[in-house]
């Protein structure tokens, strides 16, 4: 399934659901409902956060994290690869004051 991010601030965000999990468990959200939203208050501690796992995620080995993901999934893209599209969605939400509507789809 997907998960669409959507916010007039910026362009949508699709993601796996796999992958809108492991953002979600860092920003301490989880997928429990179809959709679901992410507050204006709640954006600066969920930019935080992102930054956070991002950084910590660039000190591990780019050796040690591909074959381990690889095994996997069969692909090499790091959780900073794909958490940044995410980051930027909320950056520019909390510039723009708006929030973050997310739903699941087929």
């Amino acid at each position: 399934m997907l998960i669409i991010f959507k916010s007039s601030a910026s362009a949508d965000v699709v993601t796996f659901e796999e992958n809108a999990k492991q953002i979600f468990s860092v920003i301490g959200n989880d997928l429990s409902t179809a959709q679901g939203i992410i507050t204006v208050e709640q954006l600066p501690a969920a930019i935080s956060k992102i930054k956070a796992a991002i950084a910590s995620d660039k000190l591990i080995p780019q050796q040690l994290k591909s074959s381990e993901e690889e095994a996997e999934s069969g692909q090499d893209v790091s959780f900073s690869q794909r958490a940044l599209p995410f980051l930027e969605l909320l950056e520019s939400s909390l510039e723009e004051k708006m929030p973050i509507v997310w739903g699941v789809y087929p």
